[in-house]
């Protein structure tokens, strides 16, 4: 950024939040809420043209929210130690470990060995394997797990003589983006594979004593993240990158040389691998295994669990453990703030009040036919939740639009599903999803460059996920979108 578009940008956020201080807020929102609102608008102007270093945007919220009085202090730096926060901290300390000892590299030899060295397939790879992992845990565990063994075939590429300095940078953005947008992708296949899903299921449960079966949703999940998946790809390998190298440089003789030149396993290899098996399987089996056994643990836990035994563990050499101190502090600690400050949003937009002002403006869209009213409940989701968290937007939202499809004689699943798909398909900001933070601390992207490429996902996700709620979930679930049966009659408060 040259230095007057920098000026301009850094007076501009600041400008923007005075003048809306001196402004009243709109009908019905509260002055806590406007505060937050206007908070809100300096960090995204801030975030969008790097005024300053994002890291440093992303402390804002400490100084404005307690300054105008929205949230006080306490309530608001508790966000920059939210279990995520401690997620990402495990998880980096494991990617630390792996690199350190050379995992990384025998790790992504191994899979483009086995996936094949086109370059488009090698990030088709990836995104099946994301999008299946994060049917199953978390979207935030998968993209963690996934994000160190992507940066190693990043490497591997770059590193080679015959790769060209532009390509390798070009192969890590699309990786990296691939990974987030696959990892939240996958969750919407299944029940449990994002919270939203689980929201709207217990909603029904406890609202309607409906159960939304696994099998239930998964009959319409999988079509859209099948279909989106595949959309993905393409647009990522042959509209938002282009690859001048087709293929990994060598082939399959310069992958077996630099196998043969990585030599046999190490014994630190072997225990760094050990315990990243041993914390995935943990992730994948925690909800239908682990939980029986260790009630309250969750994937945090798990990850910090992971950290702390790398620390305990000896290595070969002498007074010398799998990983130092030393080496754990150079984890990214802006992209922990950053995702901080994100969380420091959500929080103040759920306890002023904002979120829920926002999805009472929802009953203004009553006249609407209903086509056009899941599109503009899809579309307004999709980008309130580039802010807020997905959890939180969907809690929030459910509850306001079950009574507009009761009065405007809808099956309320329409309005329902619409807005808990939608939460998981935000694709443009760091703060936007845990995925989203977690590739950006890669240090291979920009705001603007996940702007610029995943404007195009949210506005391509808000068509399809308006199709499938419109046409196909009515003939998969059996039931007549027009027609309120009578369960929703009687169980409705």
């Amino acid at each position: 950024m040259n230095s007057k578009r920098k000026y301009f940008s850094l007076i501009l956020g600041p400008a923007v939040f005075l003048l809306m201080q001196s402004l009243n807020p709109p009908a019905g929102m509260s002055e806590s809420a406007y505060a937050i609102l206007s908070a809100t608008l300096w960090i995204a102007l801030w975030w969008v043209t790097e005024a300053v270093p994002i890291a440093v945007t992303a402390l804002l919220p400490i100084v404005l929210f307690p300054l105008t009085g929205a949230l006080d202090i306490v309530t608001t730096t508790a966000s920059y130690g939210h279990k995520y926060i401690f997620l990402y901290i495990g998880g980096f300390i494991l990617a630390i470990a792996i690199e350190k000892w050379g995992l990384h590299k025998r790790i992504a030899l191994h899979i483009i060995k086995l996936i094949g060295t086109n370059i488009t397939m090698i990030i088709l790879g990836f995104m099946v394997a994301t999008a299946f992992l994060s049917m199953w845990i978390s979207n935030t565990a998968t993209s963690v797990m996934m994000l160190p063994i992507g940066m190693s075939i990043v490497a591997q590429l770059k590193d080679n003589p015959a790769t060209p300095k532009e390509e390798g940078l070009v192969f890590g953005k699309a990786l990296m983006l691939a990974v987030a947008y696959s990892a939240s992708i996958g969750g919407i296949a299944t029940l449990i594979g994002t919270p939203p899903n689980l929201v709207f299921a217990s909603y029904m449960s406890e609202i309607y004593n409906i159960e939304i079966s696994f099998w239930q949703w998964f009959q319409f999940g999988i079509p859209i993240s099948l279909l989106l998946l595949t959309i993905s790809w393409l647009y990522l390998t042959r509209v938002a990158f282009k690859f001048k190298e087709k293929k990994f440089p060598g082939g399959k003789m310069e992958i077996d040389a630099l196998l043969k030149n990585l030599g046999p396993i190490k014994k630190e290899e072997k225990i760094v691998l050990s315990v990243f098996v041993l914390t995935a399987f943990c992730w994948i089996t925690r909800s239908f295994l682990l939980e029986a056994f260790l009630p309250g643990i969750d994937d945090t836990m798990i990850a910090i669990s992971a950290g702390i035994l790398l620390f305990t563990i000896p290595a070969e050499k002498k007074g010398e453990q799998i990983i130092e101190w030393d080496e754990a502090v150079k984890m990214p600690w802006g992209i922990i703030l950053l995702f901080g400050g994100g969380m420091a949003l959500a929080s103040g937009f759920e306890v002023t009040g904002l979120a829920v002002w926002f999805g009472t403006q929802m009953t203004l869209l009553q006249a609407l036919p209903l086509l056009l009213l899941i599109f503009v409940i899809i579309f307004s989701v999709n980008f309130i939740t580039e802010l807020t968290s997905n959890l939180a937007t969907t809690a929030m939202l459910l509850p306001i639009l079950a009574p507009i499809a009761l009065n405007l004689n809808l099956n309320p699943y329409m309005l329902l599903v619409a807005t808990t798909v939608a939460a998981s398909c935000a694709f443009m900001l760091p703060v936007a999803t845990p995925p989203n933070a977690v590739v950006f601390g890669s240090g291979y992207l920009r705001i603007p460059d996940m702007v610029k490429t995943g404007i195009w996902m949210n506005v391509i996700s808000i068509f399809i996920l308006t199709a499938m709620v419109y046409f196909l979930l009515p003939f998969i679930w059996d039931f007549d979108p027009y027609v309120i049966t009578q369960k929703f009659k009687i169980e409705q408060p």
